[in-house]
């Protein structure tokens, strides 16, 4: 059994029936969020997704981190395969009562990796010159995507500031990081919904020294001054299931 297993009381809906597919460990992460208007980011996703809202306004998160033990069932893990940075700018999403994550764009350093979550998950990775660099607990994060006119980076250092705990339901931490699946559109236009799960996110709240941030902007969601919002977490342990058409 994946270590994530031991725990599913939390989940707001059963575990798939089906076995899961790819397993995955997040490390040393940022939440960086921003408040932004519903009516700013609705033209980034499909008309049959609900924008999701939390007291009045949606939230864009850019989140930088670093994957280990990345790989597909039951394979053990590769050299210069299954480890690699990953920067995350991402919205928060409802499809028939379930709520999501969709993804605007996904950084990663592994070529192989970006061109696998292209083919079987339809995500919209990018290749992108990464590197991470952990000096105690402060990690100095920059990521500079490739082949593109537009300069698209982010450049900073974070940090925790407090303890790890859970969060509570009804509160803004609760509703951008409980969430158990994520869409993402099909070439032919059919939403497709994978699943995930993980014990809750350990956050801890969180300081940040950002250089560079031109992640959001070059999707067209203009962010103003710092994240109203950063919390970290050090390791989460996930494993997902293959991405389906979601069901009228």
């Amino acid at each position: 059994m994946h270590p994530s297993l031991r725990r599913t009381e939390h989940r707001p809906w059963a575990l798939p029936a089906s076995p899961w597919r790819w397993r995955q460990s997040w490390r040393n992460l940022l939440f960086a969020h921003w408040p932004v208007a519903a009516s700013i980011v609705r033209k980034l996703v499909p008309s049959t997704v609900t924008v999701d809202e939390y007291e009045g306004t949606s939230w864009v998160g850019v989140v930088p981190f670093h994957m280990a033990g990345v790989m597909h069932r039951p394979l053990p893990d590769l050299p210069w395969i299954s480890a690699f940075p990953e920067l995350n700018l991402r919205l928060y999403v409802r499809v028939g009562g379930m709520p999501g994550v969709w993804f605007v764009s996904l950084d990663a350093a592994n070529p192989l990796a970006v061109w696998g979550a292209r083919r079987f998950f339809h995500l919209p990775y990018f290749h992108a010159a990464m590197s991470v660099v952990c000096d105690s607990d402060r990690v100095h994060y920059a990521s500079v995507r490739r082949s593109t006119g537009t300069r698209v980076a982010f450049t900073g250092t974070y940090w925790p500031t407090g303890s790890a705990r859970e969060t509570t339901p009804g509160t803004i931490e609760h509703f951008l990081t409980e969430r158990y699946c994520l869409y993402t559109q099909s070439p032919d236009g059919r939403l497709l919904r994978a699943h995930v799960h993980h014990w809750p996110w350990p956050l801890q709240t969180a300081a940040a020294a950002i250089e560079e941030n031109t992640i959001a902007g070059a999707q067209g969601i203009e962010v103003d001054g710092e994240p109203a919002l950063l919390h970290y977490s050090r390791r989460l342990d996930v494993v997902l299931w293959s991405a389906e058409p979601v069901e009228a």
